[in-house]
């Protein structure tokens, strides 16, 4: 599960190293390089430690000093998510819940959705690694006291998400770049009822594959998660997939898309869209999107779900490559080449309505962005 996750650094810690002889740690710690080879732990140094004589632990607490010193620590940029793991009422101070901030940061008197159940709450009070503080941050474990006009304890469950208001789109579809286990003993079939686990939630569904009709042990590729209930999810996400019965971990991966289309999701088209959305920069996918999608790429949906904050999501405007247009629905953009090709089109079809029905004014506006194209936003006819 680890690997599967993509966390690539780690070190393993033998304990009772008194309790054994040397034929028996020779043994075990060969057990352990065993089991990491070909992981992302592999190669992961290996400390033998005793509590009792201390052996080991000076080696051991010197390592984890040089790779807390090596660490990069959250900066904060996003919306704020936390992942709700428990909730409680404590006297005098009434609900609250605990999780892991996975981005932004939080205050005190902030307002949050609770997803994907939607309930709108403020921060009373907040507690951030075992100390009461003003503002909590990405990487933290935080205590949250919340109020709200319909928020009680009951209205809490484990896999819940506290969200800025912006981040809230409750879904029950995803697509994910998975991949399978090595050990998983047979190829992944499409439509397999699974076991999600995605942040601190374990939900049900089926694996749609995208790319074929199975995924092969140790094999990488796209598939769209039909769940059972709504939950909230952004790209970047890492998921665990398990059995029906949740004894075997079946595979790993990413979320890429938390609004698949549920008609053409395994069109050419659709692929080389969740290709892009794989590149590792929100601005680089952009680029390609918009050579990619029909009607344009809207940017408010597109910062949120890479998470974008104020100042990464200006960073998607006023690009020269690109041709942006405003809408009452907000900004959509177009490559220049597919800007020029609608507008060619959007004449031919003015023409040709003028050419069949000389008697009439011409086609509404809604009308006209039918005939061109029905997959067009109508910001582009406003």
């Amino acid at each position: 599960i680890i690997d599967l996750l993509g966390l690539g650094r780690g070190a393993v810690a033998l304990t009772k190293l008194d309790l054994v002889d040397a034929e028996r740690l020779a043994e075990v710690q060969a057990q352990v390089t065993g089991l990491l080879d070909g992981t992302s732990l592999a190669g992961a140094p290996v400390f033998s430690v005793s509590s009792v004589s201390g052996t080991g632990l000076d080696a051991l607490r010197a390592h984890l000093t040089a790779q807390a010193a090596l660490t990069r620590s959250r900066d904060g940029h996003g919306r704020f998510r936390l992942a709700v793991d428990r909730a409680f009422v404590l006297k005098g101070a009434g609900v609250v819940v605990t999780g892991t901030a996975h981005s932004g940061s939080v205050a005190l008197d902030d307002h949050l959705v609770l997803s994907p159940r939607g309930l709108e709450v403020r921060v009373r009070g907040i507690h951030a690694q075992n100390a009461a503080v003003e503002r909590g941050w990405a990487g933290q474990r935080c205590a949250l006291n919340l109020t709200g006009p319909r928020f009680e304890k009951d209205s809490v469950s484990r896999g819940d998400w506290l969200v800025a208001p912006e981040l809230h789109s409750p879904t029950d579809r995803l697509d994910v770049e998975l991949r399978v286990a090595r050990h998983a003993g047979r190829p992944l079939q499409h439509w397999t009822p699974v076991h999600v686990h995605l942040g601190a939630a374990r939900l049900t569904g089926r694996v749609a594959v995208l790319e074929g009709e199975a995924l092969g042990p140790g094999t990488t590729g796209l598939v769209q998660l039909v769940l059972d209930a709504p939950t909230l999810a952004l790209r970047g996400d890492r998921v665990i997939l398990r059995d029906q019965s949740a004894r075997q971990t079946l595979g790993g991966g990413r979320v890429l898309d938390d609004a698949p289309p549920t008609r053409g999701r395994r069109s050419a088209q659709r692929i080389a869209v969740l290709r892009a959305l794989g590149r590792d920069d929100p601005l680089e996918a952009l680029t390609e999107l918009v050579d990619l999608v029909p009607g344009g790429v809207d940017l408010a949906r597109h910062a949120r779900l890479w998470n974008l904050d104020a100042a990464g999501a200006a960073r998607l405007h006023g690009q020269p490559s690109l041709v942006e247009v405003t809408g009452p629905a907000g900004p959509v953009a177009f490559s220049p080449q597919r800007w020029s090709s609608l507008q060619a089109r959007l004449l031919e079809t003015l023409a040709s309505e003028h050419e069949q029905h000389p008697e009439r004014l011409g086609p509404d506006r809604e009308r006209l962005r039918r005939l061109t194209d029905p997959s067009l936003p109508r910001p582009v006819f406003a």
